[in-house]
């Protein structure tokens, strides 16, 4: 049960190819004639047979062609019927390699396949490549190099394109895939296999549509915990034409969206093909995550500036050698080498000038990684500097970058490099840009491990009330709340508001100002009008009862003149704010036909559409998320200190993103929010204005299906007494738990280990720790029993510190009505009942996600477990692949 469900596909054991006869018309036969070529040319070890779809004999006879993988290259009108035979004789996988098959006929392939398990890549796709099984399963090309990148394409045109371009630059290549629009076995599937695949230490993905945006996030979680992933993706047109309902008439559009997912995935977004080979580059020499800091080493100023102008440019940092890393360089460089920002070392610097250099940024703690610029003067030697460059690569420990300037002069120098499997680019700025993909998939690391809860730890909301609320108004077959309305459901979530008050005449209009107090702001109330001030409906510091008498009847005749078919409900009333120091901010949520409801934050008022200075992320939130979410705004800045104003209370801001998030999360009415402007000073932070738009939640299954990102089930967290005395908690594993597990691991018996993993290792390596602990909720669950301990410190008091007692997990098979379970007990706590509450709790949990039948492997002489298993109602019966082992499966 180890082996991926995709490995009959993209790693089979035996082919049979289903391809015309040569003597059809060559339309017809043209992939089936390159097919064979290509399996042939490739060298695949393993058996491959052919079959004639017009051949004759029983289902017996053909049998004997029985194989993991089919593949069929035949005219549409055949393709039906040989994917039908490749199941009777139960292939295990296929692939179609056909052109232009039109979607009636890929929809009745895609059920063929469906009916007999049958894992189906295409049609209308290229194929795939595995250069280390020797396997070209294409029609893209000659087989590509062997390397440890693996390119994802869902356009032929770019596939056969970076092929290419991969020969031409000596990149190898794990993995090639092209998928086409009507594949069985999507882009989500395919990163899946790929992120448990060895040979693949790196993906590249050119995607240009999404169907299941939750799958593929879940994949690319996944993948991206343990490899870099880089993801260009085409299709940036704007959605201007959507007119927002919002007053600010501002919509996050969804390539905005796209972009803050990606963020929470840990992966890395390109947004030119240029771009992409920078970063395949980079990738294809295994360079790893790193810090934003790069060095630049050149041998002119110009080239230098040019890659420190773009180092500034993509918000990274100019690294600076050490004064002790400086003047141990000094001595060994040109005198006049100028080494305070860029390591300029002048025109006639040598090989061992250079090497010293890059040895010196190796050796310093403030270097996150090293370019390399070289450009051809006149007596100069670039080869010689290429190979003393190429020989430090093995053990420098960072990543070592380089840009051979020039064409003819450097030709050979750049084959020494690419020989090396170095980088190299041919401009600085090109360098810097790879460089930039390799310091973001650092950073964009510290996002994936947040797996924030719907709710925070602040005051409940009033959950019902605000549902009651939202009821209401959709019983009105209305969808835009009123300013009141609106205020209302966010006083529900404890967000600061102004208190507001309808007048539905003049008269009550004076009297409710004279209770609140002057000055007041006054607005008209109409849900069909989305910008007050675009129609004069929006007074301020109106001072008096006479003023606000003549403003009520003034605006309401203006509005009914420029609006004459909106509904009118009166004029609101607030008290100004009051806030002399406030700065006027916005936030808002919109939602994604794909990725669902996402939280906006940026600067505010009636100028918002003008500064379009804003930032998106993806609920839920925590606290680093919301400090990162107002970091990224340009009007971070005057949060602090401005212009004679004392700092801003970004806490309250903090408050309010996260009470904003807990709307989003446990109200999946909600289509639109928008507070603007939320009014911020050193006292707190105010929502002076809001409009929100709902609607009926559409039918789920599960209560955050409408968010791409499942928040941290802490619904599932129980509590459980201890054999004896004490206490412990059982609660699904949080990525934090990564040194709590590898200790768990440690101390379990060598008899154990070998039980849990069926090996003799000590302890999990890295990818290990990350897939066991950084997990999608989605598709897996995993439950630790954990005990808090109280040791005594060196103040006296007490140190409290967890430890893990038992682990139980399952992972949902591709059917998604089936997964498969593991369990694990500390020694120490055998026999008191901690494992059946395990098996228990992750059964229940399996039983709520909808799937209805858990399966798993218990070695035969772990006769505890077997044990268990019965006492837990499994079915157990002999596993016919392997007979040291128990299949002992349950139905849910």
């Amino acid at each position: 049960m180890d082996n991926h469900y995709l490995t009959p596909l993209f790693a089979p054991k035996s082919i049979v190819v289903f391809a015309g006869r040569d003597d059809q018309p060559d339309s017809q036969t043209t992939y089936g004639r390159s097919i064979r070529a290509q399996l042939e040319q490739g060298g695949f070890t393993g058996p491959v047979s052919y079959l004639d779809i017009g051949m004759t004999g029983t289902l017996a006879d053909l049998a004997q062609s029985r194989a993991d993988l089919a593949v069929i290259a035949l005219p549409h009108d055949q393709l039906a019927f040989a994917l039908e035979v490749a199941g009777r004789i139960q292939c295990r996988a296929a692939l179609i390699l056909s052109s232009s098959v039109d979607p009636a006929l890929a929809t009745a392939l895609v059920a063929i396949a469906k009916r007999h398990e049958i894992h189906l890549l295409g049609p209308n796709c290229l194929g795939y490549q595995r250069p280390r099984l020797h396997l070209n399963a294409s029609v893209a090309g000659p087989l590509a190099r062997p390397g440890s990148l693996a390119l994802i394409s869902q356009s032929g045109a770019l596939t056969t394109a970076i092929l290419d371009w991969a020969d031409k630059n000596a990149v190898g290549l794990s993995a090639v895939v092209s998928l086409g629009p009507s594949t069985a076995v999507d882009l989500a599937q395919t990163l899946d296999f790929l992120a448990t695949d060895p040979a693949t230490h790196s993906i590249v993905i050119c995607m240009e549509g999404l169907t299941n945006a939750r799958r593929f996030l879940s994949a690319l979680r996944g993948a991206a915990n343990t490899k870099p992933v880089i993801v260009l993706k085409a299709g940036n047109a704007t959605a201007a034409s959507q007119a927002a309902l919002t007053h600010s008439g501002a919509m996050v559009l969804s390539d905005v969206v796209f972009d803050a997912a990606l963020r929470r995935t840990g992966a890395v977004r390109v947004k030119s093909f240029v771009q992409l080979f920078s970063a395949a580059k980079c990738l294809a020499s295994r360079y790893r995550p790193v810090g934003p800091r790069l060095a630049v080493v050149t041998n002119g100023g110009g080239p230098g500036v040019l890659a420190a102008d773009w180092i500034h440019e993509l918000g990274l940092q100019l690294a600076h050698l050490s004064t002790t890393s400086v003047d141990a360089l000094r001595p060994l460089v040109p005198e006049h080498a100028t080494l305070s920002n860029l390591l300029d070392l002048g025109e006639d610097a040598s090989a061992d000038a250079y090497r010293e250099a890059v040895l010196a940024c190796a050796r310093d703690s403030q270097v996150d990684g090293i370019l390399v610029i070289y450009s051809p003067k006149l007596g100069g030697d670039p080869a010689g500097v290429a190979r003393a460059v190429s020989a430090l690569n093995a053990g420098l420990g960072k990543p070592l970058l380089t840009c051979w300037m020039g064409d003819s002069q450097v030709i050979e120098a750049r084959q020494v490099i690419n020989t090396a499997g170095l980088a190299t680019f041919r401009t600085p700025e090109a360098a810097v840009d790879g460089f930039s993909n390799i310091a973001s998939f650092y950073q964009n690391q510290q996002l994936l491990h947040q797996t924030p809860p719907p709710l925070s730890q602040l005051a409940d909301p009033d959950l019902d009330g605000a549902r009651l609320l939202i009821e209401s108004v959709l019983a009105e077959r209305r969808k835009v709340l009123t300013e009141m309305e609106s205020k209302a459901l966010l006083a529900a979530f404890h967000i600061p508001i102004t208190p507001t008050m309808l007048a539905r005449s003049a008269t009550e209009a004076v009297l409710i100002a004279s209770q609140l107090g002057y000055p007041v702001a006054m607005k008209i109330d109409s849900p069909d009008i989305s910008h007050k001030s675009d129609v004069q409906g929006v007074a301020l510091n109106v001072l008096t009862a006479a003023g606000v008498r003549d403003t009520y009847d003034d605006m309401l005749a203006t509005v009914r003149r420029l609006r004459p078919d909106a509904t009118i409900n009166g004029v609101t009333l607030q008290k100004m704010a009051g806030k002399r120091h406030g700065r006027e901010l916005f936030i808002g949520v919109s939602t994604d036909r794909l990725f669902g409801p996402a939280i906006s934050f940026g600067a505010g008022g009636t100028m918002i559409e003008l500064i379009a200075d804003r930032a998106t992320e993806l609920p839920p939130l925590n606290q680093f998320l919301a400090q990162r979410l107002i970091g990224r705004v340009r009007a971070a800045d005057t949060l602090g200190e401005w212009r004679g104003a004392p700092p801003a209370q970004r806490e309250a801001i903090e408050h309010i993103l996260l009470r904003v998030s807990e709307m989003v999360c446990e109200l999946p009415q909600l289509r639109e929010v928008d507070i603007n402007p939320l009014i911020v000073d050193e006292y707190g932070a105010l929502a002076v204005d809001a409009r929100i738009v709902i609607d009926a939640a559409p039918p789920s299954s599960h209560k955050y299906d409408h968010l791409a990102i499942l928040p941290y089930p802490a619904a599932y967290t129980q509590q459980w007494p201890l054999r004896g005395s004490g206490l412990y908690t059982l609660r699904p594993v949080q990525p934090d738990d990564a040194f709590m597990l590898q200790e768990f691991v440690r101390g379990l018996s060598e008899k154990s280990r070998y039980y849990r993993f069926a090996s003799s290792l000590r302890e999990l390596s890295v990818p290990m720790l990350a897939k066991y602990t950084l997990i999608d909720y989605d598709r897996e669950m995993a439950l630790v029993a954990v005990q808090t301990l109280r040791t005594p410190g060196a103040d006296g008091g007490f140190v409290e510190a967890e430890r893990i007692l038992g682990v139980s997990r399952y992972i949902a098979n591709p059917d998604d009505s089936s997964g498969e379970f593991s369990l694990v007990v500390d020694d120490r706590f055998s026999g008191q009942g901690l494992g059946t509450r395990l098996m228990l709790a992750i059964m229940d949990v399996a039983r709520d996600k909808g799937l209805k039948e858990l399966n798993g492997l218990v070695l035969v002489k772990n006769s505890g477990m077997l044990k268990l298993m019965a006492s837990l109602g499994f079915q157990i019966r002999p596993y016919e692949e392997d007979p040291d082992f128990r299949l002992c499966s349950k139905a849910l």
